[in-house]
């Protein structure tokens, strides 16, 4: 059997799973795009743990630990990669330039992965444990700015409609007296 199958995988393989799951929902039909966020979220969870679940694990051979990097990196371009392109084009970044947009975005993330992957590996071999600084904005943050900016869009969208249905209503309803919030101080003719 190929790879490694222990618990320090496990986050990894959920992410992925997540993210293929919200690809299918945001390109299935009509398109699911709150229940696809949903998804980019969980695979932005489960990445942030993912690397301490994995060195939570002391007895991890060389071999282990080369296996989850790779894993993880492969993983984390489809969930921060094709995944946010896909429901970024489903949102409506469509027609030509929403592919140009898509195939930019998942090019740019493979760009940082690989670059990270080289800065890692090159850390790994002086020092271990966790990364103590980063380098530029990570690809995973994607998994809390797009779903973010598309809900408080939306929830903008919602109260606008709310208020342009509200202002009519306070208009003619006369809720309060006219003079207690217009008082002219003189009468013009």
């Amino acid at each position: 059997m190929l790879g490694f199958y222990d618990y320090t995988t496990v986050l990894t393989y959920l992410s992925l799973l997540s993210a293929c799951t919200g690809i299918v929902l945001s390109l299935a039909g009509q398109g699911h795009p709150y229940m696809a966020c949903f998804c980019l979220l969980f695979c932005g969870f489960c990445d942030a743990f993912d690397g301490t679940v994995a060195r939570s694990k002391k007895n991890r051979t060389d071999d282990e630990k080369a296996f989850g990097i790779q894993l993880d990196s492969l993983c984390d371009v489809i969930s921060f990669g094709v995944f946010p392109a896909f429901l970024c084009y489903c949102l409506g970044t469509d027609g030509a330039f929403g592919l140009i947009f898509m195939a930019m975005y998942a090019t740019c993330a493979v760009i940082r992965l690989a670059f990270f992957n080289v800065l890692e590996a090159k850390r790994q071999q002086t020092e271990g444990g966790a990364t103590k600084t980063y380098r530029g904005l990570p690809v995973t943050s994607i998994s809390f700015i797009l779903p973010l900016t598309f809900w408080l869009l939306d929830l903008m969208f919602s109260m606008a409609a709310a208020v342009a249905l509200a202002i009519p209503f306070f208009m003619t309803m006369g809720l309060a007296p006219a003079d207690r919030f217009f008082r002219p101080s003189r009468v013009m003719a």
